[in-house]
């Protein structure tokens, strides 16, 4: 049987600039850490005017001491540790959370995706993914010698044409795809220009959903998908169907430009590579909020720089 690594109809690559991401990738490891005034003023929160005791820390800090965590695959303490050691190199006269404040807080913590991109219509890409968690009932299997199995959680992102995270959310592993799919759509606020998806998407509603905004849709049909006689209908899916039965998936995808789905995947690859693939809060807000910092911190990564390719082959 021949290799489908790497089939020779794919088009090849090269990055054209290639001394400047590499510059990029080494910054990206960077660990200098600077503290700006701002921050300093808005770490202690102001009084909340209510009898009883006041926050120590306002949702920035938190929310820095929680990303530090996730970035350096810290435990609580160690992260009160590392961020008490930061801020006494700085000289800056704050104190750092301990390890019960950041896991209180981190299940109310309000946050949301930071996206810093150039502006104009967003080719979105969607596609799911799944991170492991360890909750109570697989530790009581565990303790009881039982083997415990992990559950799973669903992490679903859209993303643009140049790698950015635009939109996000997290649900269980049973929640059907196109169903958060179409919430991806409707929470972004800039303009698209269309919508990639895989097959798993191949619903009306996806159709439905991306033309209220006015977006076209690329997503391969499913292998049993037929031209709709009745409704309810949508004529632009029955075109895709059309087409991949005239002529074939494959020379479909090309004329397309699906292969640009890779992107996501690409981005899920490096969440993996970086943030990990298991969420470790144990409520299911905190691991809302866990893949919200994941998501920024990669966004963060992504706004240094990136690479340039063009094609030179196929």
């Amino acid at each position: 049987m021949k290799s489908r690594v790497h089939p020779k109809y794919k088009t090849k690559y090269h990055v054209g600039n290639w001394a400047q991401y590499d510059r990029v990738l080494v910054q990206r490891g960077d660990v200098t850490v600077w503290v700006s005034a701002d921050a300093m003023d808005a770490w202690k929160p102001e009084a909340s005017g209510r009898p009883g005791g006041q926050r120590r820390f306002s949702d920035s800090a938190i929310e820095t001491a929680l990303t530090l965590r996730l970035v350096f695959g810290l435990p609580f303490r160690q992260t009160a540790g590392f961020l008490r050691s930061i801020l006494a190199l700085t000289g800056a006269a704050l104190d750092a959370p301990d390890h019960t404040t950041l896991s209180r807080r981190s299940q109310r913590l309000g946050i949301s995706l930071h996206v810093t991109r150039d502006p104009g219509p967003i080719h979105l890409l969607i596609d799911s993914t799944g991170l492991s968690v360890f909750g109570a009932g697989e530790w009581a299997a565990v303790k009881h010698g039982r083997r415990g199995q992990r559950g799973w959680k669903k992490l679903h992102l859209g993303v643009d044409r140049a790698g950015v995270i635009v939109a996000q959310a997290v649900t269980e592993s049973t929640i059907d795809d196109a169903t958060v799919g179409i919430e991806l759509i409707e929470s972004v606020d800039d303009e698209l220009a269309r919508v990639t998806a895989d097959a798993a998407y191949d619903t009306l509603a996806i159709y439905e959903a991306a033309r209220a905004r006015g977006a076209a849709v690329v997503v391969p049909p499913k292998q049993t998908a037929r031209v709709s006689r009745r409704g309810p209908r949508s004529s632009t899916r029955d075109r895709t169907i059309t087409r991949v039965q005239a002529i074939g998936r494959r020379r479909w995808k090309k004329a397309s430009g699906y292969h640009r789905q890779a992107g996501v995947e690409n981005t899920f690859f490096r969440s993996k590579r970086i943030i990990g693939g298991s969420l470790r809060a144990r409520r299911p807000k905190g691991r809302v909020v866990e893949a919200c910092l994941g998501c920024n911190v990669l966004n963060r990564m992504v706004a240094l720089g990136r690479a340039q390719s063009y094609a030179i082959g196929r």
